[in-house]
């Protein structure tokens, strides 16, 4: 049975409401269908104006799920650059909470995302690691149109869905969803893209993927993007072009 507004005693709800909310909409939902609802539930629960959430992979995140364009464009840039909150927050498997891109600290530690975003009216992000006991397999990222932290029982609420999320996705079948096959694909040609930049350029591997990222960027194209046209022959990298 669904819940209904009217059936709504409180908002924002406490945890236990908000665990009865989130187990409603993800009743009888197919796992592939999961991080999504739970995204889209992010933003109704919080005071945040869109979410995404993204795999760990080497080097290159691979999103799962993003609450609309922004969110999905913000994942995208953070792919792109290599760099960002939610990066951090995959790199060190702790929560990074910037709770004011346009000034201080959390401008200045990723000044190009923190430019980026607030380019397109966010403020504030914060990310946090999906996984536990030390393994980081991604993160849930959310995103603020205004600067600012959350409250204590905000985090705790974030802190739940990303719990869930965790469940979620570590009961997965890997190998056997085609949406998760379609999430590796795109990460492997990201992959394959850098084997041939490493041989178009002669350098290594991580050169040829900062000359990927900075090649999008420049464009403002996504990695994925341009490694798609790497790999069908419509953009080569050569020694003497930038």
């Amino acid at each position: 049975m669904c819940v209904r507004p009217s059936d709504e005693p409180r908002w924002p709800p406490d945890e236990p409401h908000a665990a009865e909310l989130i187990a409603a909409r993800l009743r009888g939902a197919p796992p592939g269908e999961v991080p999504a609802r739970l995204c889209e539930l992010a933003v109704r629960l919080l005071p945040v104006s869109g979410a995404s959430a993204s795999l760990r992979g080497e080097g290159v995140p691979v999103r799962l799920c993003a609450s609309g364009d922004r969110a999905s464009y913000l994942s995208e840039i953070q792919t792109t650059l290599g760099d960002g909150p939610c990066v951090s927050a995959a790199g060190s498997g702790v929560p990074v909470l910037a709770g004011d891109l346009t000034a201080g600290a959390d401008a200045g530690r990723w000044p190009v995302f923190a430019q980026q975003a607030t380019a397109v009216g966010v403020r504030a992000v914060f990310a946090l690691p999906l996984g536990s006991d030390g393994v980081c397999l991604g993160t849930l990222d959310l995103y603020r149109d205004a600067p600012g932290a959350l409250t204590g029982p905000q985090l705790r609420l974030a802190r739940l869905v990303a719990g869930i999320m965790t469940v979620a996705l570590m009961a997965l079948p890997l190998g056997e969803d085609s949406w998760l096959d379609e999430l590796a694909g795109d990460h492997d040609e990201v992959y394959q893209a850098v084997g041939m930049i490493m041989a178009q350029l002669g350098v290594g591997a991580d050169e040829a993927l900062a000359r990927l990222r900075g090649d999008a960027f420049a464009r403002g194209r996504t990695a994925h993007d341009v490694a798609h046209d790497v790999l069908t022959h419509r953009r080569r990298f050569d020694r003497d072009a930038p």
